[in-house]
């Protein structure tokens, strides 16, 4: 039985939360390159140039790539081989701690009536799940409110089928327009119930692949291309770059129900995987 120690979580997390706010994964910051270069728009490019020199000296000069460094979400799976020999929830809200103190990150967290900020980034909002295995991994992911608060939910119909879920899905981009900081990243959650499906949604945006599912993989395709024809762009400037992907995951719901969540990230796609 490996056993995993506080300090452990606590460095683990702190160090996971300055890499994941200062810099653009190779995955993403490429579908940002690649968007540019596919670009129409003159106005766009020039956004999208801007957003990849700003990524650029972010991780340069080890520097919060947006001012939002946001309140972090994290989802945790624990092998059945690991003890950890600590209060989880004290050790990772510790690490958000120090990252957000030590590297002068924004304080983003406040109590929902009063609005008084909690002055650490804490409590983290967190996720857990048994697996098999020896390793403690914990996905950190800082998510800031401007893309969060144009996030939706719905129930609909299952007789509302594939064409309801898109059609939802491109209401939903073209409501937000460019609050959210376009070119956004769209993950979405179908099935489940009320609560399984927003998040799903959110542990979507952490994928990098395809749905291993041909059918849903053919539905991610096909909400990007609709996405993009939307003309929102870049910073909601207009454009042939809405959205740079769509990730879907799925779960069994009820006959009566389809539960349909999307989480709508900007184009700043934070989040870093550690293992303990």
């Amino acid at each position: 039985m490996k056993e995993i120690s506080a300090i452990q979580i606590k460095e683990a997390v702190s160090a996971g939360l300055l890499k994941a706010c200062c810099s653009l994964s190779s995955c993403v910051l490429s579908k940002i390159k690649i968007a540019k270069n596919e670009e129409k728009s003159a106005l766009a490019k020039a956004t999208l140039e801007q957003i990849i020199e700003n990524a650029e000296i972010a991780d340069s000069e080890t520097l919060p790539m947006c001012q939002d460094t946001g309140i972090v979400t994290c989802f945790v799976e624990i092998g059945y081989d690991v003890h950890i020999a600590c209060d989880l929830y004290e050790a990772i809200n510790t690490g958000v701690k120090d990252a957000y103190e030590r590297y002068y990150f924004r304080k983003s967290v406040a109590h929902p009536l009063s609005r008084k900020n909690t002055g650490d980034n804490t409590p983290a909002i967190v996720h857990v799940k048994m697996v098999p295995g020896d390793k403690l991994k914990i996905m950190l992911v800082p998510k800031g409110a401007g893309s969060e608060n144009m996030s939706k939910l719905k129930m609909l119909n299952p007789t509302d089928g594939k064409q309801g879920i898109i059609d939802f899905v491109v209401s939903a981009v073209k409501e937000a327009d460019g609050r959210p900081c376009p070119p956004i990243f769209l993950g979405i959650g179908i099935g489940g119930n009320f609560e399984t499906a927003p998040m799903m949604a959110k542990e979507a945006l952490a994928r990098t692949e395809r749905s291993s599912d041909p059918e849903i993989a053919e539905l991610e395709e096909t909400i990007l291309r609709e996405v993009n024809k939307t003309n929102v762009g870049p910073m909601g400037l207009g454009g042939d770059t809405t959205c740079l992907d769509v990730f879907i995951n799925t779960y069994p719901c009820h006959i009566a129900s389809m539960p349909v969540a999307v989480n709508i990230q900007c184009h700043a796609n934070r989040h870093v995987e550690v293992v303990l």
